[in-house]
């Protein structure tokens, strides 16, 4: 079958098009027909080698997290799906076969079914954007009706869902972005938006309860200054601290390295009486199944930017790599 695979790390001339083995489903697993993969930042990074420490790959590996599709195949232990059912999926931090290809084993406790009112492109878009808003708003930060929460670059793929997850919360939102995407922000719910290109957002909005990371460099050190005692970072970018380390099970040197990578951030953060932590999405089918039914009721709509051929992944790949979708970029295969 033909997948996009990853064959070494570094190099965008590593990432190309290759006929593979068709994939076989473990006892636990379903063996899905893609009809759509969604891409987040992660995947170039992946193929970057930036996240070798975190999530080892057995290279040549086939790229993409998120798929929508049908399910041709069941493992012996699965009960939840049968064959032409039709499924949404992050299998993101796993090894096996990934979603940019024409069939991906999906372990059964990642896969949800597909919302009815979403085609296949809609809902490829949504698991990783989806499950990494609910774990950072509603699990880590545990965000409350009446609390501010500040989802910076809110245009972005990880933005436009978590503005509305926010407020679907009942907080308020405070946001970045260009002077372009002022009106879809608020579309989406932001009750506060800076323009970056003309302001810090540091200089303009205060007595915040959370922040969610999703900008790297120096962002998440300025958005202390927003922030009240007693609330929440959560950082999707980094750096990671030893207590992720430690829930991913990695040894004693890892966990030491962590710390030390985000020590800095860490006493900062304390100096203002705030927490900090690094997220590392989880696949969930329960929890995605759930994100499904607001999306059926419509409290929470896709926003996607630009739609590529399969044969385009590359293409879209760089073009997501620029960082300016306004939204997700979704991979059609069929």
């Amino acid at each position: 079958m033909k997948a996009l695979v990853l064959k070494r790390y570094g190099k965008p001339d590593q990432v190309t098009f290759a006929d593979i083995p068709r994939p076989q489903p473990g006892p636990d697993e379903l063996l899905v027909q893609v009809h759509a993969a969604g891409l987040n930042p992660v995947d170039n990074m992946i193929a970057k080698g930036l996240f070798k420490p975190v999530l080892p790959l057995q290279l040549p590996a086939t790229m993409g997290s998120d798929l929508s599709g049908v399910v041709v195949e069941v493992g012996s232990r699965v009960t939840r799906f049968k064959p032409g059912d039709a499924v949404f999926a992050s299998i993101f931090d796993r090894s096996g076969t990934g979603a940019l290809a024409e069939l991906a084993r999906v372990p059964e406790s990642a896969a949800a079914p597909k919302p009815a009112n979403l085609d296949f492109v809609q809902a490829a878009s949504i698991p990783m954007v989806g499950l990494t808003s609910w774990q950072a708003l509603k699990e880590r930060a545990q965000l409350k009706p009446g609390q501010k929460v500040f989802i910076p670059a809110g245009a972005g793929g990880i933005g436009t869902f978590a503005i509305q997850l926010a407020k679907y919360f009942g907080a308020k939102v405070g946001t970045t972005t260009s002077t372009g995407n002022i009106d879809l922000v608020r579309s989406l719910g932001a009750d506060e938006v800076v323009d970056y290109k003309t302001h810090q957002f540091e200089d303009v909005l205060r007595n915040y309860d959370a922040v969610l990371g999703t900008v790297r460099g120096d962002a998440i050190e300025k958005s202390l200054r927003i922030l009240k005692a007693g609330s929440t970072v959560v950082s999707l970018v980094g750096p990671p601290d030893a207590a992720f380390a430690r829930a991913r099970g990695m040894n004693f040197l890892m966990v030491l390295v962590f710390g030390l990578l985000s020590r800095k951030i860490i006493r900062l953060a304390s100096r203002r009486g705030v927490a900090y932590s690094f997220l590392f999405v989880r696949p969930d089918g329960s929890r995605l199944a759930e994100i499904g039914g607001l999306l059926e009721a419509e409290s929470i709509r896709p926003v996607i930017d630009k739609v590529f051929p399969f044969e385009q992944a590359k293409d879209a790949l760089s073009y997501l790599g620029q960082g300016r979708a306004k939204g997700k970029v979704v991979v059609q295969m069929r």
